[in-house]
């Protein structure tokens, strides 16, 4: 398997469907992302419609990038997104859509929901297990810090026993409401389950490895960005400008309210490979604990779970 952006391939693709094959209509199934898909379709004619993915916009209405329309329609089934297409003389003549979401009053399949009934069903009595409960809304919704992340990171720190803490600025996760929590909700928090380790890093490492990362999420080439959110920090404060370049945009890096310090080592937990590149820190050490194991660990705990948003990343 190989990933590419299609920008190369997809102009010889367009050429033998419409002149060998005679086709009607271009549809691009995409999962680059919204800036990426958009900038795919200002470099690549001859596309009738964009259907897009990864990075979970809502969009009411198509966004035209000259004569492709571009859709995606959320994440995590809450939207269909219902496209219409009018063609007369193998061109698109007339465009319709509409961004449904499915709430109370559209009806499951039933056919469907036997068969997700039948496939979870060995699994229920253990998905169901009440682990807990927190008392405010886990997300991942937003871009620089996330509700649900910070009990995350809460979780991996306490495991491994680090004031700081990193993990991916992922976007999947359906969102949890205050209640109970189940084991069916840890591994919607982090399916993967990945190991936890501790490393060590410098204040200059710290200061490279997150400006690299502001620069894959707010780079000016929109095929430079990596897709996800900023990267999930615990036990610092960030402030930056979004808009300055590639290596500028951190302004102020504090740990306990105090500036880093460039050769100081600090010890942080991370999740799985990629919480911190390989190029940073050293004295990398797997603990015994997973993530999935650590949020057990953490809800099981007498105190309160609570998602608060800390301003550990702020764009200024």
């Amino acid at each position: 398997m190989r990933f590419t952006l299609g920008n190369i391939e997809l102009p010889a693709h367009i050429e033998r469907l419409r002149s060998a094959e005679k086709v009607d209509l271009v549809v691009v199934l995409s999962h680059l992302g919204f800036a990426q898909d958009a900038k795919l379709a200002a470099e690549v004619s001859g596309i009738d419609v964009l259907i897009s993915g990864h990075t979970h916009n809502r969009l009411y209405r198509p966004v035209w990038v000259g004569s492709t329309p571009i859709i995606q329609s959320g994440c995590h089934g809450s939207f269909v997104g219902r496209l219409d297409l009018t063609v007369s003389g193998r061109k698109v003549v007339d465009v319709r859509h509409e961004l449904v979401c499915v709430d109370e009053q559209i009806a499951p399949d039933p056919e469907m929901a036997c068969r997700v009934q039948e496939a979870v069903a060995p699994h229920r009595k253990f998905l169901d297990q009440v682990v807990g409960q927190v008392r405010s809304p886990l997300d991942r919704a937003t871009s620089l810090e996330a509700t649900m992340d910070n009990v995350l990171l809460d979780a991996i720190a306490s495991a491994a026993g680090t004031p700081l803490a990193f993990s991916n600025g992922w976007r999947y996760g359906a969102p949890i409401l205050p209640g109970a929590v189940t084991m069916e909700h840890l591994w919607n928090i982090v399916p993967t389950a990945p190991p936890i380790s501790t490393i060590e890093l410098t204040g200059d490492e710290l200061r490279a490895m997150l400006e690299a990362n502001l620069e894959r999420t707010y780079a000016a080439d929109a095929y430079c960005q990596m897709g996800g959110f900023v990267k999930r920090c615990r036990g610092l404060n960030l402030y930056f400008k979004m808009e300055n370049p590639k290596g500028h945009r951190i302004e102020d890096l504090l740990i306990g309210g105090s500036p880093i310090h460039g050769g100081r080592v600090y010890r942080a937990a991370m999740l799985g490979e990629q919480g911190v590149p390989k190029k940073y820190g050293s004295n990398r050490q797997k603990i015994e604990v997973d993530a999935i194991q650590a949020l057990q660990q953490l809800f099981a705990s007498p105190r309160q779970v609570r998602g608060n948003r800390r301003g550990s990343v702020v764009a200024i």
